[in-house]
C-alpha cells in the first residue's frame, strides 16, 4: 500500500514509527544518500528537494491514482489523516499536536542538525558555531522538559508529535547533552523508547545501515554537505 523512500535518519525514523504504530502495511525503499540516490531522476520525481523520506501512496482514500508526498511532518499528517489514528479530531487537541510537530521541524530539527553538522562532521571546528548550536538545543530541551512536567506525551495523549520529536532525541550524547539534566523529558525518553513499535522502527534502520550515525566518508561529506544548485543540477543530469 504504502512504498517509503527511505535512509536511517530522524527524518527517516519518524514515518517508520508511525507505520509500525498503526500497522499500515508499507515497503521499504532505501534511499542511500551517502552514495547520492537522493538525486537520482526516478525520486526527484516526486521528492524534488532531493531529501528523504518521501512516500507513495497506492491506495489513497477516495482511490483514484496514487498520491505522493515529500517532507516528514506533511507526511506524519497524512498518514495521520489516512488512517485515523494519533491526531485528535478535538480542536484543541487537534492543534495542540500539530503545533508541537511544526515545533519540531522548525525549531528542535533544524537547530539540531546544525548543531551534529558543526560538532561532528564539519572538517574545521568553528567553537562559536559549536556553541552556538549546542546552546540552542540545549534550550529547546528545556522548552520540552517544561512542557512534559505535567503531561505523559508533547500533547497529552501520544500523537504524531512524540514520533517527530523522539528521533531528534535519541542521539543526545553526540548534541552534547544530558538527559539528567532534563528529568521530565528523560522520562518521556524512556516511555518511547520501549514502546515496541518504537524498537522495530529503529531494528529495521539496523538491518539496513548497521553504521547508523557513522563519520562520513570524504566522497560522502562531499555529497551531503556540499551542494549547490549546479551540482545538484548535473547529478540528476548524470543519473538519468
Amino acid at each position: 500500500m504504502i512504498d517509503l523512500h527511505y535512509w536511517t535518519t530522524p527524518n527517516g525514523h519518524k514515518i517508520t514509527i508511525f507505520l509500525e504504530e498503526t500497522g499500515t502495511p508499507y515497503k521499504l525503499i532505501p534511499v542511500n544518500i551517502g552514495k547520492g540516490d537522493q538525486f537520482k531522476a526516478d525520486f526527484l520525481a516526486f521528492s524534488p528537494n532531493n531529501r528523504i523520506p518521501a512516500l507513495v501512496d497506492h491506495a489513497p482514500a477516495g482511490g483514484g491514482a496514487p498520491i505522493t508526498v515529500f517532507e516528514s511532518g506533511a507526511m506524519l499528517l497524512y498518514l495521520a489523516e489516512k488512517t485515523g489514528r494519533f491526531l485528535s479530531r478535538d480542536t484543541r487537541a487537534r492543534i495542540d499536536a500539530i503545533q508541537w510537530l511544526f515545533w519540531q521541524m522548525g525549531n528542535l530539527g533544524p537547530m539540531a542538525g546544525q548543531n551534529n553538522h558543526f560538532s561532528n562532521y564539519a572538517v574545521e571546528k568553528i567553537p562559536y558555531a559549536m556553541d552556538r548550536y549546542r546552546n540552542e538545543v540545549n534550550r529547546l530541551y528545556g522548552v520540552l522538559n517544561k512542557r512534559l512536567a505535567d503531561r505523559p506525551f508533547v500533547a497529552g495523549d501520544y500523537s504524531i508529535a512524540d514520533m517527530a520529536i523522539y528521533p531528534w532525541i535519541v542521539p543526545y550524547e553526540r548534541q552534547g547533552q544530558k538527559l539528567e539534566d532534563f528529568p521530565n523529558l528523560k522520562r518521556w525518553f524512556e516511555s518511547m523508547r520501549t514502546r515496541s513499535a518504537v524498537e522495530r522502527a529503529y531494528a529495521k534502520a539496523k538491518e539496513i545501515n548497521p553504521n547508523v550515525g557513522g563519520i562520513r566518508t570524504a566522497e560522502e561529506r562531499a555529497i551531503l554537505f556540499g551542494q549547490t544548485a549546479a551540482s545538484v543540477e548535473r547529478a540528476a543530469a548524470q543519473a538519468r
